[in-house]
């Protein structure tokens, strides 16, 4: 299709022709059978012999329309390739496009036993449902449009509720109306600004305190336990593949046929040790996010940040970035908002540049990325690099987020206030001795300094350490009798 002149004639029409570039490529598209369509006429030649038992014919259609969406993304650039699930690979996920046939979730009244069950094939598998659970119990009194069949990995074989390959399996629901809220979770009505980094995020509300915190601190991963399980899975696969490596220890290249890699039982075990810990970092992960989520939620419903390419932060803190998974943060911080009737404005980066404008004078001059302090002539600052670019996004203007000296004059004043409390917080927090970030403008040095000079030095752990040591070396006198 893409060797098509009619392709590249459309690849050369201009983007500001949308509709003729559009029909274009539809054109092209359905010349060749690309479309979602096609795939699913495509689909029912292959439900033969045992497929066709397990896989309906919507279900199929279903599958057919993952396909087709992988498959359109490679199309447009948007991915380099697709991955094909094998017989034994299988997939982690399967779903249906209603609840009427095929793979449904039948929910039993109350006379009944007010229960559930999972119908797929003649299977009736029973489903544990906690009645006690707010948010399980309002979801249930509502139309159920698909289920979907998730399979997860558990620590073993041995977990409650796994099965003899140590998985276990979850049914989600696909309901009709709004998500269910929590009284605890409180929202607010301002309007904040907002400044995320690779490890750091910075608030400032138009109205109430500022703040700037290490962004998912509590995550705190066994990097050195995570590399002994690699070293062991490394060392069991060259035990169990000799074949596979040459004299020194490299890998032998790989010929015209693929290379097989036997497994041994205890390198599953391993891998699934291994598997076991990151899944509940990831677990960790997601519950600080929401945690932090509704914490934004309850201090405004407006909230402006800017635009950030999360690709080139993975490229230079690729580390952090893995870690913390900040634009993980964000989608789910733009649902959570949309949900609750706010909104999440994005204001561009190129245009904006808040961490290089000055609200003073108007000038725009580039900061390297060491510094970490906001000072300019006109006699702004010093102020926090991080704090100070929430402060601008704070009063922006969503329709035109362009910035100018007029919109933050009124309201300076009274920020700087609160601006300087924030980051007096931020240095107490590192005079008790927390990790923090040197993105945040504090060094280790400035934090161990005493507040004033009538405050005693602290001695170091090693000065006390020699002391100890002098102490035993000197002779103690007999004890008078």
């Amino acid at each position: 299709m893409r060797a098509d002149p009619a392709w590249q004639h459309a690849r050369a029409l201009p983007p500001s022709q949308r509709s003729e570039r559009a029909a274009a490529f539809a054109a092209v598209l359905k010349a060749h059978g690309f479309t979602e369509a096609g795939l699913h006429q495509a689909v029912k030649g292959l439900r033969v012999g045992w497929i066709a038992e397990h896989i309906e014919a919507v279900l199929a259609q279903t599958l057919a329309t993952r396909a087709y969406r992988a498959l359109n993304r490679v199309c447009l650039g948007q991915a380099r390739r697709v991955r094909f699930k094998s017989r034994g690979r299988g997939f982690s996920s399967i779903e249906n496009k209603r609840n009427d046939t095929g793979l449904r979730f039948v929910l039993q009244s109350p006379e009944e036993g007010n229960g559930g069950q999972l119908l797929w094939n003649g299977d009736q598998l029973p489903a544990r449902i906690d009645w006690q659970d707010e948010v399980a119990v309002h979801g249930l009194r509502h139309r159920i449009k698909y289920a979907r069949l998730v399979q997860r990995a558990a620590s073993s074989p041995r977990a409650a509720g796994a099965d003899a390959f140590g998985n276990r399996y979850v049914v989600q629901l696909a309901l009709e109306g709004t998500p269910h809220h929590k009284l605890k979770h409180a929202m607010g009505q301002g309007v904040i600004g907002g400044d995320l980094g690779p490890s750091t995020l910075a608030l400032v509300p138009r109205q109430g305190e500022a703040s700037v915190q290490v962004f998912c601190a509590e995550l705190l991963p066994d990097g050195c336990g995570l590399r002994r399980l690699q070293r062991q899975m490394e060392r069991q696969r060259r035990a169990g593949n000799p074949e596979h490596y040459e004299e020194q220890g490299r890998i032998k290249p790989q010929g015209s046929r693929k290379r097989h890699w036997k497994q041994s039982h205890r390198y599953q075990v391993t891998r699934r040790r291994k598997a076991s810990r990151e899944r509940k970092l990831a677990a960790h992960r997601k519950s600080l996010h929401g945690r932090l989520v509704h914490q934004v939620c309850a201090q405004g419903s407006t909230i402006i940040i800017e635009k950030i390419s999360y690709k080139a932060w993975q490229r230079q803190y690729g580390k952090s970035v893995g870690l913390r998974a900040p634009g993980m943060f964000v989608d789910r911080l733009r649902r959570t908002v949309a949900s609750t009737g706010g909104i999440l404005v994005e204001v561009p980066t190129r245009t904006t540049a808040l961490s290089q404008w000055c609200h003073g004078c108007g000038r725009k001059v580039k900061k390297p990325l060491s510094q970490r302090w906001h000072h300019c002539a006109c006699g702004v600052g010093p102020v926090q690099r991080d704090l100070y670019s929430a402060f601008l996004a704070a009063y922006l203007d969503p329709a035109d987020p362009i910035p100018s000296c007029a919109q933050y004059q009124a309201y300076w004043e009274g920020a700087e206030v609160r601006l300087g409390a924030a980051h007096e917080r931020l240095i107490q927090r590192a005079k008790e001795r927390q990790d923090l970030p040197r993105s945040l403008g504090i060094t280790r040095a400035r934090a161990r300094l005493p507040e004033s000079p009538e405050e005693p030095l602290q001695e170091s752990a090693v000065v006390l350490w020699q002391a100890r040591l002098k102490a035993w070396d000197e002779p103690l006198d007999p004890p008078p009798l």
